[in-house]
């Protein structure tokens, strides 16, 4: 098992990122959030992609998500479930002024092909 998340902290603007199971909401990993509660992001938004799948279910789609964006005032916010294992997913809270997204979603999947669970 390989949960090393520690290479998103490359991505420019990096405020924290964490590996959260959304069928608990409990927190696997995580790196940076020095000034963000990153246990309670995770936890938060498995509810937004609880959401997601049950409003793709509702209409008959089907097809699974790639990545949720959340764009605040001056924060992006990346989710990102995992290819192998759609149940765990890469949150990613960026500065928005400082962050590239289209960079950052490349880098996101990166690291998302380093991970073994």
């Amino acid at each position: 098992m390989s949960t090393d998340i520690s290479a998103l902290s490359d991505i420019k603007g990096f405020i924290g990122a964490c590996l959260v199971d959304s069928d608990t909401g409990l927190m696997m990993a995580s790196e940076g959030g020095a000034n963000f509660d990153l246990e309670t992001a995770g936890a938060a938004n498995t509810e937004v992609v609880k959401a997601k799948n049950s409003a793709m279910k509702a209409l008959g789609l089907d097809d699974k998500i790639e990545d949720i964006l959340i764009t605040l005032g001056t924060q992006y916010h990346l989710i990102r479930p995992l290819d192998s294992n759609a149940a765990i997913f890469l949150y990613v809270a960026l500065s928005k002024k400082e962050a590239n997204l289209g960079l950052a979603r490349v880098q996101v999947k990166t690291v998302e092909k380093t991970l073994s669970i």
